[in-house]
């Protein structure tokens, strides 16, 4: 059943740097993974808890937020919100049973399309790792009792 698993990966993207270099990516026709979901969003700072948990509540396997880098902004400390922010969310993760590695942050210029394209490689390879949300509970119980005769390497 798990090879019908293809993780879930949604990315926060500031529109100024992190969704440029998505673009860039693109525009280089670097090879990434397609089941990254990108949300545009006008800076990082703007990325609420309640954004990210929700993101978790309708299936996403794996959350990341990317954004100008430290002491880059241009909303000059958008990005200090959002890293406090994803800390708070990881915590929260954790207390709930979620495992903290399904969200990361990462900062990403304009001019790094080969970095984006590597950290959506990287946010796939963690959700495959981690196997399904366990919101999709019929695919993740199907994923689990798969474990113990192959690796989460069917992605």
């Amino acid at each position: 059943m798990t090879e019908d698993y293809s993780p879930k990966v949604v990315g926060f993207l500031c529109r100024w740097c992190s969704y440029t270099g998505a673009d860039l990516a693109g525009a280089m026709r670097l090879q990434y993974p397609p089941n990254i979901r990108i949300i545009q969003v006008p800076c990082t700072g703007k990325v609420d808890i309640i954004h990210l948990l929700q993101a978790f509540e309708v299936g996403a396997d794996a959350v990341f937020v990317s954004g100008c880098h430290e002491g880059d902004c241009h909303y000059v400390a958008g990005n200090y919100y959002a890293r406090k922010r994803v800390e708070r969310v990881k915590k929260i993760l954790k207390e709930v049973g979620l495992e903290p590695e399904r969200l990361e942050m990462f900062h990403i210029s304009a001019s790094e399309g080969p970095k984006f394209a590597s950290v959506a490689r990287e946010m796939t390879e963690r959700a495959c790792k981690l196997g399904p949300n366990p919101v999709k509970v019929e695919l993740r119980a199907a994923w689990l009792a798969e474990q113990p005769v192959a690796t989460a390497a069917a992605c």
